[in-house]
């Protein structure tokens, strides 16, 4: 290999080792959706996410497009990988120590009730448009983490520890929103075939199997089982995730950290910015500013925007003035507050409840249109607020200073 060529391969691998390179992947996925979309390739880009994907074995026949090969089945490796990064935190992890995690679990609580509460606002009345009330509840760790790693070496550690116990806990909640509140007709024989899958895979976990192999194995079969039963089949596998082993002999590394660590690449470089590919794309003929204003995709642009700022740092700096918890160390209050605003980037994650919330294409453009603004407001106010807030933390402080 030339030299120049060397350089190249060194310097490409250099980016993806940044933290913030799955963020900006996601973003460019998303604006490459929304250029086909709004171009002469948009018979594509439709065309191809339409795309009938067949599997069969015997009578089993699973016929879906490829959009919801990927909001189903893809996402249900990201909800995996998901449940193994909460299962470590909660056993091991910040969030082990109740002191640590006491700040970011009143913070992710404000930061889910407040947006909500907005959206309802907005919507209150309209019967349809009040079950996307989750939208704006949801946190994207990628983006939020993406943004913050642009700021450079200057971010206090604890603060980044802030915001991904934050999206960690708030992802959390998402797990359980959609549990229960976007679940379709149940079908008893699936739901009683995924709850044996979720049993005998609790059975290995105690028995002490530690390989891979046979949590996959019974994880497939109870992916089809949750898919066939009216219970969305991502919560397959947050199940299948919670059950693997983290504790092991101590010559061996446990499956849980071996696997989180081997998805990781596949999640950040793939899955997530297919996703936001197959999700993001918005027909932007014959839209006009008033569909912005439109209660759906206004009540989804706020609750992010305003609800999410509102409620993360209002509970957290109640929480911390009440004597409940302190702050996190080597920050400052506009550090909390910029991070706040990080916390209504809600993407992804607002992007999937939105699928599971609305299926009819007009509420689906809403929602992406509110999404998205929502998203990219929060991003850019919380960059300037962490940039500005940092910033000002880490100038010396004079005698003049001193003396005001």
């Amino acid at each position: 290999m030339s030299a120049p060529a060397s350089a190249a391969s060194r310097s490409v691998f250099a980016l993806l080792r940044h933290e913030a390179a799955p963020g900006v992947l996601l973003f460019l996925a998303a604006i490459l959706a929304l250029i086909l979309d709004n171009s002469s390739l948009a018979w594509l880009y439709d065309g191809l996410l339409e795309t009938p994907v067949t599997f069969a074995v015997g009578q089993l026949v699973i016929d879906k497009p490829l959009l919801l090969w990927i909001n189903d089945g893809l996402m249900a490796i990201f909800f995996f990988y998901v449940a193994l990064e909460i299962k470590r935190e909660l056993v091991e992890g910040h969030l082990s120590d109740p002191r640590e995690a006491a700040l970011p679990t009143v913070a992710a609580l404000g930061g889910m009730a407040l947006p909500a509460l907005i959206f309802l606002f907005f919507t209150w009345g309209m019967a349809v448009e009040m079950q996307g009330w989750a939208i704006p509840a949801a946190t994207d760790i990628a983006f939020a983490l993406g943004v913050l790693a642009l700021l450079g070496k200057g971010v206090p550690p604890a603060l980044k520890v802030f915001l991904l116990s934050l999206a960690i806990i708030d992802d959390l909640g998402a797990i359980v929103i959609i549990a229960l509140f976007y679940t379709a007709e149940l079908s008893g024989v699936a739901l009683l075939s995924g709850l044996i899958g979720a049993v005998v895979l609790v059975a290995m976990n105690r028995l002490g199997v530690t390989r891979v192999a046979p949590y996959v194995l019974v994880g497939a079969v109870m992916w089809v089982a949750v898919l066939k039963s009216g219970v969305h089949a991502t919560l397959a596998g947050v199940v299948i995730g919670l059950t693997i082993p983290l504790k092991t002999r101590e010559d061996e590394e446990p499956p849980l950290i071996r696997l989180e660590h081997g998805l990781q690449p596949w999640v950040g470089f793939l899955i997530m910015p297919l996703f936001a590919f197959a999700n993001a794309g918005i027909p932007l003929t014959g839209l006009s500013l008033a569909d912005l204003f439109q209660p759906l995709p206004l009540g989804i642009a706020f609750g992010l925007f305003v609800g999410k700022q509102i409620g993360v740092f209002g509970f957290a700096w109640a929480a911390i003035r009440s004597g409940f918890t302190s702050l996190p160390k080597d920050t400052n209050f506009a550090q909390i507050y910029g991070v706040s605003l990080l916390a209504g980037i809600g993407f992804t994650m607002s992007l999937f409840i939105g699928t599971l919330a609305f299926s009819d294409p007009e509420h689906a453009r809403a929602v992406r249109l509110g999404v998205m603004s929502g998203s990219i407001l929060s991003g850019l106010a919380g960059y300037a607020v962490l940039r500005w807030a940092i910033r000002s933390a880490a100038r010396p402080v004079t005698a003049a200073t001193a003396r005001a």
